[in-house]
């Protein structure tokens, strides 16, 4: 794999890292595909009983990298490599617990890839936003369906209809994050034993079980991908989805015609 997505075998332990620092972890096409890689083999390798998401530099993602990723959004051609998960954990049902930890900026797809993780911890630091209405579009990779499910509709619609920032008590006060740490070392450390308690003192077999019911339970309330994407690919074709790219580029508030 590349440089965008670190993977570290700690036994029977995956740790996944966003690798893109210099660009705030922002997502283009070939870092989707390599979490989409990455994602395969935690799914599929049956040595790996847990894994970690985490992210290198200062900050766990700025989102998507739309100067390199609209284009296939406008024309809903983004693909998946042959053998990969979904990247927005989209295509259950998953049989292998995630851990994620978050620090620094977690922005719109940031705060749907700790949605799609099954325990979430945030360093103190943590800044969340969910803010593609604020550029003309909508949170296409689960936040829709997942935020309300696991927050309570008034707390993610707080946040998904403003696309206002909020901060790591916050997240941890509408079930967004688990625990709280006091740094991004002191959340790698607790990310790191939650997997490891899940990996080396849970039966491996149990946890499957667990996950699958769980699933089962809720799976029916996750969007089909492509309708999702048909939608982003739909909005992207508006003015509002032009005004929001320019005003975003302008570092100003953007004015939204609703066409």
């Amino acid at each position: 794999m590349s440089e965008t997505v670190s993977m570290e075998r700690d036994g029977h332990i995956l740790w996944i890292g966003l690798n893109r620092p210099a660009k705030r972890n922002a997502f283009d096409r070939a870092m989707l595909g390599e979490l989409a890689e990455a994602y395969g083999v935690l799914e599929n390798d049956p040595d790996i009983r847990c894994g970690v998401l985490y992210a290198h530099g200062d900050h766990f993602t700025a989102g998507l990298d739309l100067s390199d990723v609209a284009g296939d959004l406008a024309t809903n051609s983004l693909t998946i490599p042959a053998g990969s998960r979904d990247p927005w954990r989209l295509d259950g049902p998953w049989t292998t617990p995630l851990v994620a930890l978050a620090h620094g900026w977690v922005m719109t797809l940031g705060i749907e890839l700790l949605l799609a993780a099954d325990i979430r911890i945030a360093a103190a630091n943590s800044r969340f936003t969910q803010y593609e209405v604020r550029r003309g579009i909508f949170p296409f990779g689960g936040a829709t369906s997942r935020f309300p499910q696991q927050a309570g509709w008034g707390n993610a619609m707080r946040w998904m209809l403003t696309g206002a920032e909020f901060g790591a008590d916050e997240a941890l006060r509408i079930g967004l994050v688990q625990d709280l740490a006091t740094d991004f070392a002191a959340g790698r450390d607790l990310a790191g034993s939650i997997a490891y308690e899940i990996a080396n003192k849970a039966a491996p077999l149990g946890v499957r079980a667990t996950l699958e019911a769980a699933y089962a339970a809720t799976s029916q309330s996750l969007p089909d991908p492509g309708a999702l994407r048909a939608t982003i690919a739909a909005l992207l074709a508006t003015s509002d989805a032009a005004e929001g790219l320019r005003s975003f580029i302008e570092r100003r508030d953007a004015d939204f015609a609703g066409r």
